[in-house]
């Protein structure tokens, strides 16, 4: 873990050293040689960093040698001195070679000359350094390899025990759906169930609950259980599965086709599934269940007819009734509920965190509410230290550890600046990632490809949660597990890389917080500081931090922001208190790349413009209605989001095009609002790398003037991407006028997502005949079913989302929409367009977004074969849900139910938006107590009594809990929330693997 901390030494380190070597700037001779010494030394740590990786897993390694640790923590502060060092010598590498140099780098050489000597000083010393810690290496005997203060423990221990039945909390629901999903297969359908989740999610639990149940052994008499990681390859894999039916035959082959059985196979990766997918064949009579946590692998194990299950955490309610079971069996006072409390939060929901904890408080003689938050403020400390953390420790390093190279750690790592529980914007992360130099581009990939796909490993790992989904299913919002978040976190303060502005050694770290206990809840108590941002710090001194985020109040804080001279990254998007006045020096960060505001913020001040380096300006939550020109011409602005004008200053053409940088690097502008000042719509035609555009339009009535260049512009957009690939993307708003100004629109033109929201007379042939549309967005167009009927002609429309009043008029028919994978209706009449049989061949999602449904409203999902989700507002009468979930049922794939809840926009002219619900029409009722709960422990039963359920897991605790208290032994268990592929609503799991 410590060598990750040092991966903030990027390319962008290398690339400023490679400068300096270079002629034009006239270095000495021993300067150079002190240059080359020192990066060929990055490359040395960085290579080491590797191998104390590599060794991480062998126990008996030197690596794990007091020294060996000691020696990686001084080349890591050796490497960031080096990189302070080069960053105050030359902020903007990016800018070397480029033929006007701007004012900024003129003072940079200038600044070069006059310091020359203290900077090789600084050189020669940092030369001297390096040498001392190879000596102390050499006299200590430390390898040059090295590893982390702990090793990563095997997975997989054998055919697990059968769980107590104090661990089985929550567990009927997905145990009937899984157990009715193998009882109702037909012979002959190898289709194989994929149990997928976070480590300590309960995936193994689960799949031993449906092995061990009754009615499962009775249909399944011959069953056979596997842990993969035990077996090196598929060989072994599958000897040791025939070994268990104690078969005279010696293929497993010709056993499983003469043979009804149930193997299940326990944390499985990809290569192993790729060895022996081909002997579960079609014809096979066995059933396979498999558990790992990776989607991916999920994904192909159950495709061609299979199962795809996704854990889900425990709700705040189900995660107190196992803490009662394992640690508060005596009944729980006020206070001491008030503590679990805080154990449940920091938990977030994770039943291995759970019960990892209560282990711990087993140990109390006597245990105390106020003893419980204790716990929980210094939790990653009992994590790395005692026996009772041991298992979940293993998991969560696992975790960490497999991930591919040190950048994606890092990038993880880098997560926990963010409070624990706090929606984390996927666009936001990435640009941050990007700014940071966290992203390491290799072959010929842009590096927002690569920090891409990095998120979506993060993701397909599911070791960040997916909160939204996009319309193209890229997830939109994520989390980090609240338990993953406290370690990484612990590790990231331990190792000097994130820390608190209020900590008194917040000088030597790299990133820098604020969090106030107001903007956050529990979760947040390990980010509280005792000390003052004053304390122990001399006003003159400078911090090496590359990032500062705050939430909540800056207080008297704000005047440290200029001490942070190398920061990077500046996220204030979430800072309550901060006045215009605070960011009056702003323009000496000359190296920040990031700069997001808050709602609090009037206006810009006019020295933005020295912000050389900016590549992103988030505007979004500000006041700022009038941008400064001298924003757009920024060199390296990439990304400028907000709802601003240019201004009303009347400038010619030729005056406009000085605004901007000689190559213009700006791709996402999203957005500006069209008036009479045509100034952004003429900008438009010379922003060549420009790739998503919002223009909200302010005219009124046909004859205004800005509407030709609203046109004209757009036109310009649309038809420069027949040149280019990719995603290129275009929202257009048309306030109180009307979109027909699009009708006037010429055909060859590329946009691959388009979103209308405003008043069309007619669809515009513009809209049918762009290449390349695979998202389509129409919002208050007030058109009718035969203006739709033209939509039927986008053969490649991937999504399709409608949001209007009425719609029973569109008729879709056989062969319309032959690609389309997710269509979304938000509609106020609950009669919906009517699909045809052969229609929609491959819809995978259809959310059906209207309060008022009360049936199936002539939707024949049947005619879906593809069907995975449907969602539905969680506003529908309970008529509604059990219609839908009926058909979900008989539904060959079984499609998840879920529900999304309306969230009325802030500002009148927006879009009415939904975010994932618990469930349908959520109740509010008293909280469980603990003492409740445990009348209902001999209650609770290992017993699976299959009987008639609808197979969508829906989230509803509040009956839930009666069931607890009133029900029979079998029902006592509440239900879950299973989501399915790519559905993202959170919701309850079961307990620890």
């Amino acid at each position: 873990m410590e060598a990750a901390a040092a991966s903030a030494l990027t390319k962008e380190v290398v690339l400023k050293l490679v400068a300096l070597l270079s002629e034009k700037h006239k270095l000495s001779k021993p300067l150079k040689d002190d240059l080359r010494f020192i990066r060929t030394e990055l490359d040395m740590i960085s290579s080491a960093r590797d191998s104390h990786h590599m060794m991480a897993g062998d126990p008996s390694s030197s690596s794990r040698r007091p020294q060996a640790v000691v020696s990686m923590e001084e080349m890591r502060d050796l490497a960031h001195d080096i990189e302070d060092c080069i960053d105050r010598f030359l902020p903007c590498v990016a800018c070397e070679g480029e033929a006007a140099a701007s004012s900024v780098l003129r003072r940079v050489k200038t600044a070069v000359t006059s310091t020359r000597s203290r900077f090789a000083a600084e050189i020669r010393k940092l030369r001297g350094r390096l040498r001392d810690a190879h000596e102390r290496r050499a006299n200590y005997d430390v390898q040059a390899g090295g590893g982390p203060s702990f090793s990563a423990a095997a997975t997989g221990a054998g055919s697990p025990p059968a769980a107590a039945d104090g661990d089985l909390v929550g567990i009927d629901k997905p145990r009937q759906e899984l157990v009715e999903l193998l009882l109702e297969s037909e012979p002959g359908r190898s289709g194989v169930i994929s149990i997928v989740g976070f480590g300590g999610s309960g995936k193994t639990t689960l799949a031993r609950a449906v092995f061990d149940c009754p009615a499962v052994v009775r249909r399944f008499p011959c069953r056979a259980w596997a842990a993969a990681p035990e077996h090196r390859d598929a060989e072994g894999l599958l000897a040791a599965i025939l070994r268990q039916f104690h078969t005279a035959q010696n293929s497993i082959h010709g056993f499983l086709r003469t043979t009804e059985c149930l193997i299940v196979i326990d944390d499985i990766n990809k290569q192993h599934w790729d060895a022996i997918k081909s002997i579960f064949h079609r014809e096979t009579k066995s059933r396979i269940i498999v558990t790992t946590s990776l989607q991916s692998v999920a994904n192909a194990c159950s495709s061609g007819g299979g199962y795809v299950y996704k854990m889900s955490i425990l709700d705040a309610e189900l995660s107190k009734v196992l803490l009662m079971k394992k640690v508060f069996f005596q009944g729980c006072s006020p206070e001491l509920e008030r503590g679990s409390t805080a154990i449940v939060e920091k938990c977030d929901g994770l039943p291995l965190a759970l019960v990892s904890v209560a282990k711990f408080l087993l140990g109390e003689n006597e245990l105390t509410g106020n003893h419980c938050t204790q716990v929980c403020r210094n939790l990653g400390l009992h994590m790395e230290k005692d026996a009772d953390f041991t298992k979940l420790q293993q998991v969560l390093v696992n975790n960490y550890i497999s991930l591919s190279g040190y950048p994606l750690r890092t990038s993880l790592l880098y997560t926990s600046v963010f409070p624990n529980g706090r929606t984390i914007s996927r666009n936001t992360l990435i640009r941050r990632w990007l700014a940071e130099g966290y992203v390491q581009c290799q072959y010929k990939r842009s590096d927002h490809e690569v920090a891409d796909e990095n998120f979506r490993e993060l993701i397909d790992r599911n070791i960040i949660r997916p909160i939204d989904a996009s319309n193209n299913t890229k997830v939109k919002t994520c989390k980090t597990h609240g338990i993953m978040h406290e370690f990484m976190l612990h590790k990231s303060m331990s190792d000097n890389f994130i820390t608190s502005l209020r900590d008194q050694n917040r000088s030597k770290f790299r990133h820098l917080f604020i969090q106030n206990p107001a903007s956050g809840s529990t979760l947040g108590l390990n980010h509280q500081h005792t000390s003052t941002a004053s304390d122990n710090v001399s006003g003159s001194e400078k911090f090496r931090a590359r990032s500062l985020t705050i939430f909540g109040n800056v207080e008297e804080s704000a005047s440290e922001f200029c001490r942070c001279e190398l920061l990077r990254v500046l996220d204030l998007q979430e800072c309550n208190d901060l006045e215009d006045d605070h960011l009056k020096d702003i323009h000496k960060l000359w190296h920040l790349k990031y700069l997001s505001l808050g709602g609090t913020i009037n206006n810009l001040p006019r020295n933005i413009e020295k912000l050389h380096c900016l590549e992103t300006l988030d505007l979004r939550k500000t006041k700022i209605d009038i941008l400064p020109y001298e924003v757009i011409g920024l060199p390296h602005l990439a990304h400028l989001l907000g709802k601003f004008k240019l201004g009303k200053k009347d400038l010619k053409m030729s005056e406009l095009k000085k605004l901007l940088p000689k190559t213009c690097k700006l791709k996402t502008l999203a957005g500006f609002v069209a008036d009479e000042n045509a100034g952004f719509l003429q900008l438009m035609a010379h922003m060549n790398e420009l790739k998503k555009v919002k223009i909200w339009c302010e005219s009124t009535g046909a004859d205004s003037k800005s509407l030709p260049h609203i046109s004209k512009a757009v036109q310009k957009f649309a038809q420069d991407g027949m040149d280019t690939t990719g995603v290129r993307s275009l929202s257009l708003d048309f306030g109180n006028s009307t979109g027909d100004f699009l009708g006037s629109m010429q055909e060859y033109c590329y946009l691959s997502s388009l979103k209308l929201r405003g008043r069309l007379s007619v669809l515009p042939h513009f809209v049918t005949s762009l290449c390349g549309l695979t998202e389509l967005c129409l919002s208050s167009t007030n058109l009718v079913g035969n203006a739709l009927s033209n939509l039927c002609k986008l053969r490649y429309l991937l999504y399709l989302k409608l949001v209007e009043a009425d719609l029973r008029s569109f008729v879709i028919k056989n062969g319309d929409f032959p690609s389309l994978r997710r269509l979304c209706l938000v509609v106020q009449s609950p009669v919906l367009p009517t699909i045809g049989k052969g229609a929609l061949p491959y819809l995978v999602s259809l959310q059906l977004l209207c309060k008022d449904l009360a049936d199936l409203s002539g939707i024949k999902i049947e005619y879906h074969d593809c069907l995975e989700e449907v969602a539905l507002d969680s506003m529908v009468s309970t008529k509604a849900v059990e219609t839908w979930e009926t058909a979900a049922k008989k539904h060959p794939k079984r499609p998840k139910v879920l529900f999304l809840k309306r969230i009325d926009p802030s500002e009148a002219q927006s879009s009415v938006k939904y975010v994932a619900a618990d469930g349908p029409m959520p109740k509010k009722g008293p909280s469980i107590e603990f003492s409740q709960v445990q009348l209902t422990q001999n209650m609770l039963q290992n017993e699976c009594i299959i009987r008639s359920v609808q197979s969508s897991s829906v989230n509803k605790p509040n009956s839930a809990l009666k069931k607890i208290i009133v029900s029979e032994p079998h029902q006592a268990a509440s239900e879950l929330s299973s989501a399915g592929n790519g559905a993202m609503p959170p919701s309850a799991s079961i307990c620890n693997s």
